[in-house]
């Protein structure tokens, strides 16, 4: 006799019940309060993050325009090119 193990097993945990949703005005008081609780940068902070993240930029392009380069240069030798 064959058992049929594709059905509903009675291991699944019952489905829990629906939440209520959160009014808009609930979830607006929660982001206000959240958002008060971050540390904001001071001005000095700011300016130093922005400028390690252009550097780091800078980097690296001068990096991947590098690779370009050379990649092109020994493709060209390879197969040759005007």
């Amino acid at each position: 006799m064959a058992i049929d193990t594709r059905g509903e097993t009675s291991d699944k945990p019952a489905p829990s019940p629906k939440k209520k949703r959160t009014t808009p005005a609930l979830f607006y008081r929660q982001v206000v309060a959240e958002l008060r609780k971050v540390i904001w940068p001071t001005r000095k902070d700011l300016i130093t993050y922005t400028m390690v993240v252009l550097v780091f930029v800078l980097i690296m392009v001068a990096i991947v325009s590098a690779l370009d380069f050379l990649l092109t240069e020994g493709v060209l030798a390879v197969f040759g090119g005007s």
